[in-house]
C-alpha cells in the first residue's frame, strides 16, 4: 500500500479529498472474476469466489443536508462547508458518476457468511448456499489515508446489490438518524465504533416499511409506512466483519474452488494490514503466517473483551450480534436493532425479533461465540501446524477467562472501587432490579458519593417499594463506603463522572427527532447531536431537564420505543 504524504491544509473540495485516495481493498485483493467492471451489477445472484464485488451505488433523487460530524470532519481536516458543497452531497448521497481522478467511480460491496450465537446458518440466503449473503445495502466508495491513517467510507443505504436478497437496497431516515446519531455518541463516550461522516434525505424518494402504529404495544409492527430513504456515511479503518473471514473459511474448508486457501489468506492477511499494523497493535509483517494468526487471535480477542467491557459500562445492547454483525477490527458496527438500557434488567433486549442470548448482560456469552467463530476460520488456515493449533486453542480456551478479568475491571471502576468485590457487586444487581432503577442515572448520582439513599431514589421508577429494601439499601451504601475511598471524596467523584456517562440515548428521544426530521425539521436532530457529544460534561439546566430524566410511564411496552423491529 503507497505511503501518502500528511495532510496539512484543510480539505476543501473533492479535488482536495483524491489526493488521499487509496483504495487497498480493490487494488490488492480480488474481485468476483463474473462481476461487471463498469458496476452495474445491483441485483441478487449467487456470488462463489473473489473478495469483493465492484458497484455502483444508487443516488438517491433531490438529496437534502441534514447534518455532518463536526468532530470528525475536525480530525479528517475536512472543512466545514464541504458538507454543505454540491460535489460533495453528490458523492455522499449515492453518485459517484463524475468524482474527479483518482477517486473511483465505482464502489465495491463485500459478501460475508452468517453465524448466529456460534451456529452456522445459510437458509437467510435466497439460495440457501451462504454465496447470496453479505453487503445487501451498504457499498464503499472510498479508501483514502488521511494524517497517516486508513479510512474506509461507506454508504448506508445506497441501493441495491447483488447481496440485496431482492431488497431494495435503501435505508430510512429513521433508521439513518439513528445510527448518524449513536456512532457520534459512542464515540463522545470513548467506545470503539465505525463513526458517521454526513446524513443526507431524499425529500421526494420513499419506500415502504412495516412499522408499529401510534400507540400500539405489539412486538412487531403491525402496520406497513412509507418513508423518506436516507444515505448516511459510515467510516472506520475497515468494514472487515468476522462474518467475512468466516465465509472464506468455509469455503477453503469445503474446497469449493481451487483457490479457496488462497482467498483466505488474502482476507486475513489484508486484516491484519488494514487493522493490526499501526503503532500500537505491531503484527511484524516479517513473521511467518502462523505466527501472524496467532497473534491476530490475541489482539483480537484483547480488543473484543474491551469492546463488550465498555458496551455494557455505558448501557449499550446490540440486539443482533451476530458473525456478520462483528467487526474484525474490534469495534462496534451495525446500528440497527440496538439500544440503551434505561430501567436496569439483565435481559433486556431492545430488538423484538431476538432472545435473551443477546440481552444486555449475555453480551459477553454472545462474543465468546463470535470469537469461536473467529477462532474456527483462522484454525483452517494454520491446520498444518500443530504448535500453532494448539496455542490458538489455548487463546480461544482462555476468552471466558480474559472477558471476566475486563468485565471486572470495569464493574470496579463504575462503583470507584480499586478492586472488584463479588458480593457488594452482586446484591447491587438485585437491589437494582428491585427497586426498578434507571442504569444511566443511578450510576451517575452514585458518581456523587452519596450520603444517603435519596439521591439515588431519583433513578428509581418503583420509589414506593417496601421498607425493607431501604434498609437494604443503606446498608449496602455503608458497606460500599467502606471500600471506597473516600479521603478525597470530590476527587473519586470526578473519576467515577467520566467512567458513567451522565446523558444517555434514549429512544424516546430520538424518535421525535426522526419524526420531526420527516417533515424537514432538522433542529432536534441538532441538539441531540449537541448533547450527546458531550455525554459526560454538566449542561445547562434546561438541557438537564429536558435530557437527565427517567423514561416516562406511557412508553414502556410501547412499539417503537420500548422495542424495536430490524426495518430499516
Amino acid at each position: 500500500m503507497k505511503e501518502i504524504k500528511q495532510n496539512q491544509k484543510p480539505i476543501k473540495s473533492l479535488e482536495d479529498l483524491a489526493k488521499f485516495a487509496d483504495y487497498s481493498l480493490m487494488n490488492t485483493l480480488n474481485a468476483d472474476p463474473e462481476a461487471k467492471i463498469n458496476g452495474a451489477d445491483h441485483w441478487p445472484r449467487q456470488v462463489f469466489s473473489g473478495h469483493y464485488v465492484p458497484v455502483n451505488p444508487t443516488p438517491i433523487k433531490n438529496p437534502e443536508y441534514i447534518a455532518h460530524s463536526k468532530s470528525l470532519f475536525d480530525e479528517l481536516g475536512f472543512d466545514d462547508s464541504l458538507a454543505h458543497s454540491a460535489d460533495f452531497i453528490k458523492m455522499f448521497s449515492g453518485d459517484i458518476s463524475q468524482v474527479p481522478e483518482p477517486l473511483s467511480r465505482v464502489g465495491w460491496a463485500c459478501g460475508y457468511a452468517l453465524s448466529i450465537y456460534g451456529n452456522e446458518y445459510y437458509q437467510q440466503c435466497p439460495f440457501q448456499t451462504g454465496n447470496g449473503y453479505g453487503d445487501g445495502r451498504a457499498i464503499s466508495v472510498l479508501e483514502a489515508v488521511i494524517n497517516d491513517k486508513r479510512w474506509e467510507m461507506q454508504l448506508k443505504g445506497g441501493g441495491r446489490t447483488p447481496y440485496c436478497r431482492g431488497a431494495d437496497g435503501r435505508a430510512v431516515l429513521r433508521s439513518s438518524v439513528r445510527e448518524f446519531l449513536a456512532q457520534e455518541y459512542m464515540h463522545a463516550l470513548g467506545v470503539a465504533t465505525s463513526r458517521s461522516l454526513s446524513l443526507y434525505t431524499s425529500k421526494s424518494e420513499t419506500v415502504d416499511r412495516p412499522w408499529f402504529s401510534e400507540g400500539s404495544y405489539s412486538k412487531d409492527p403491525d402496520m406497513m409506512i412509507s418513508e423518506n430513504v436516507a444515505i448516511t456515511t459510515r467510516v472506520a479503518p475497515s468494514f472487515i466483519r468476522v462474518g467475512q473471514v468466516e465465509l472464506f473459511a468455509r469455503r477453503a474448508r469445503k474446497n469449493e474452488h481451487p483457490k479457496a486457501m488462497e482467498e483466505l489468506e488474502q482476507i486475513v492477511l489484508h486484516l491484519i494490514e488494514r487493522e493490526y499494523s499501526n503503532e500500537i497493535d505491531v503484527i511484524d509483517k516479517n513473521l511467518s503466517l502462523e505466527d501472524k494468526v496467532v497473534l491476530l487471535a490475541v489482539e483480537f480477542r484483547k480488543r473484543l473483551t474491551k469492546l463488550i467491557s465498555n458496551w455494557i459500562r455505558v448501557g449499550y445492547c446490540q440486539g443482533n450480534f451476530n458473525s456478520d454483525n462483528c467487526a474484525a477490527g474490534g469495534f462496534t458496527l451495525d446500528y440497527g436493532p440496538f439500544g440503551f438500557i434505561e430501567l436496569f434488567d439483565p435481559y433486556y433486549q431492545p430488538w423484538s425479533s431476538s432472545g435473551e442470548h443477546f440481552s444486555f448482560l449475555n453480551q459477553p456469552l454472545a462474543a465468546e461465540q463470535n470469537f469461536h467463530v473467529f477462532y474456527s476460520a483462522l484454525r483452517v488456515l494454520i491446520s498444518s501446524s500443530k504448535k500453532h493449533l494448539e496455542e490458538l486453542d489455548k487463546i480461544r480456551d482462555d476468552f471466558s477467562k480474559v472477558m471476566q478479568e475486563e468485565m471486572q475491571k470495569m464493574w470496579a471502576s463504575k462503583l470507584g472501587l480499586d478492586t472488584f468485590d463479588e458480593e457488594l457487586f452482586n446484591e447491587l444487581v438485585s437491589l437494582m432490579v428491585k427497586s426498578s432503577a434507571d442504569y444511566t442515572i443511578f450510576f451517575q448520582e452514585l458518581s456523587a458519593i452519596p450520603t444517603e439513599i435519596t439521591a439515588l431514589k431519583k433513578s428509581f421508577y418503583d420509589s414506593n417499594h417496601d421498607e425493607s429494601i431501604d434498609k437494604c439499601w443503606i446498608q449496602w451504601l455503608e458497606r460500599w463506603k467502606l471500600l471506597i475511598n473516600d479521603n478525597n471524596t470530590d476527587e473519586l467523584s470526578t473519576q467515577m463522572k467520566l467512567i458513567n456517562p451522565k446523558y444517555t440515548l434514549r429512544e424516546w428521544f430520538l424518535v421525535p427527532a426522526y419524526n420531526q426530521a420527516s417533515e424537514g425539521d432538522y433542529a432536534l436532530i441538532k441538539e441531540l447531536q449537541e448533547v450527546m457529544t458531550n455525554p459526560y460534561s454538566i449542561q445547562s439546566k434546561e438541557v438537564e431537564n429536558k435530557y437527565y430524566s427517567l423514561k416516562p410511564l406511557e412508553f414502556f411496552e410501547l412499539g417503537g420505543v420500548s422495542h424495536v423491529s430490524c426495518s430499516s
